[in-house]
């Protein structure tokens, strides 16, 4: 059962996204900024990440890059989750495999992480 970290600083959001991927058979695990994320980064070691853009303390930009900077997330991948940001994630690639606009359809959130994890 891969494991998923999912970064929002919006709790209904990631209540959401954790129902919605624990339904599918992934294991969630919530970190509400970016520095909480990376601290469960190194305690759960997840398979792929969602994060949002605005968070307080790190936002979803530099959060991609410190997992980036890891040698265990260089390959990991992120998939970021942003309303007014959206096109910031867009053109980054080097630090997200995917970007979703904010409000965005779960099944189509759910289909990328499996296709990213090449799960069926």
């Amino acid at each position: 059962m891969p494991t998923i970290l999912v970064v929002d600083d919006e709790y209904l959001i990631a209540e959401i996204l954790s129902f919605a991927l624990e339904d599918e058979g992934f294991m969630v695990v919530k970190a509400s900024n970016g520095q909480k994320g990376l601290d469960v980064l190194e305690r759960e070691r997840p398979e792929l990440i969602i994060t949002d853009y605005m968070m307080p303390v790190m936002n979803g930009q530099e959060f991609a890059s410190a997992v980036r900077a890891q040698p265990s997330g260089s390959q990991l991948p992120i998939i970021l989750m942003s309303g007014a940001q959206a096109h910031i994630g867009i053109q980054r690639p080097d630090l997200f495999n995917s970007v979703f606009a904010k409000p965005f359809d779960v099944d189509l959130l759910i289909a990328e992480v499996k296709k990213l994890l090449d799960h069926d």
